[in-house]
């Protein structure tokens, strides 16, 4: 499974609401300055996240976007799989092999229990900390 600039970018998005939690509406257009991004990308990226129940997003002359729950109730796995759709290693796993299938499920479930057990407010912590000691991700 490779994750493309979709979830990536994605993710830089929900990181940086979750740092500011709390603190008001953000805009794109800073997110993108700070991370050296499109904002234009951004702007279709926020999208799907806003439908899909992710963010809120605030109008007015200070509006911006603000996570719909606390950074510890989103997971990277809501994130990703949102954006990316299913968590698969290959395509086509029911048609494998019995053994080759098994170790692709195994794959596959445990890229998923990374995603599904860290938080935003686990990668908002490690980003502010920059302590790789702080985080461990087991796979």
């Amino acid at each position: 499974m490779k994750i493309s600039t979709k979830g990536r970018y994605g993710l830089t998005i929900m990181i940086e609401l979750a740092k500011k939690y709390g603190e008001g509406p953000i805009s794109l257009k800073s997110i993108a300055l700070t991370h050296d991004l499109s904002e234009h990308y951004l702007e279709q990226l926020i999208a799907p996240l806003r439908n899909g129940g992710l963010v809120k997003s605030v109008r007015g002359a200070y509006g911006g976007y603000i996570l719909a729950n606390e950074p510890s109730q989103i997971t990277a796995g809501d994130i990703i799989q949102l954006l990316e759709g299913p968590i698969s290693p290959v395509e086509g796993i029911e048609e494998e092999e019995p053994a080759k299938r098994e170790l692709f499920i195994r794959i596959r479930d445990a890229v998923r229990e990374v995603l599904d057990s860290t938080t935003l407010e686990d990668l908002a912590q490690y980003s502010e900390d920059g302590d790789a000691d702080s985080y461990m991700f087991y796979i």
